[in-house]
């Protein structure tokens, strides 16, 4: 049993990389399993949209890369829109009975130029019951110039 699970959404963009990170860090710190959520929906399922061909191994990698085991990390393919995969696997990790930390990029791969924050982060704050912790993008400076 683990101490608890961490459980970060993945749709292979940028954003979603820096957060697999940070998130592989905190499991480590917690002593917590890793649980890389990526969402397929109808359009995916009928070979209209780019997600479903989004490969796992990246992410594995990204963990492994800063200390995670391997054998920690586990790559979860979840039906839905991002928010509903992310929150049905929140639910399955308390059902278990461990505490939950959801953990997402500041933007994905569907973000509009400009956006602070995607549409899956700001519907996990509004609706999420376990912590969420939003990260942001790489490189970004510390503080607002102006």
């Amino acid at each position: 049993m683990t101490a608890g699970v961490v459980i970060v959404g993945y749709d292979g963009s940028d954003g979603a990389q820096h957060a697999v990170e940070w998130a592989a860090r905190a499991a480590v710190s917690l002593g917590a399993e890793l649980r890389i959520v990526h969402a397929v929906g109808l359009l995916e399922h009928a070979g209209l949209g780019g997600a479903a061909a989004v490969d796992g191994q990246p992410a594995i990698a990204r963990a492994g890369a800063v200390g995670l085991d391997e054998g920690r990390t586990r790559w979860c393919v979840e039906d839905g829109d991002p928010t509903t995969a992310l929150l049905r696997a929140a639910d399955e990790a308390q059902e278990d009975g461990h505490p939950v930390l959801l953990v997402v990029g500041s933007r994905g791969a569907g973000a509009h130029a400009g956006t602070l924050l995607g549409s899956t982060s700001l519907e996990l704050a509004e609706h999420a019951y376990v912590p969420v912790t939003i990260v942001p993008p790489a490189g970004r400076p510390r503080r607002r110039e102006g």
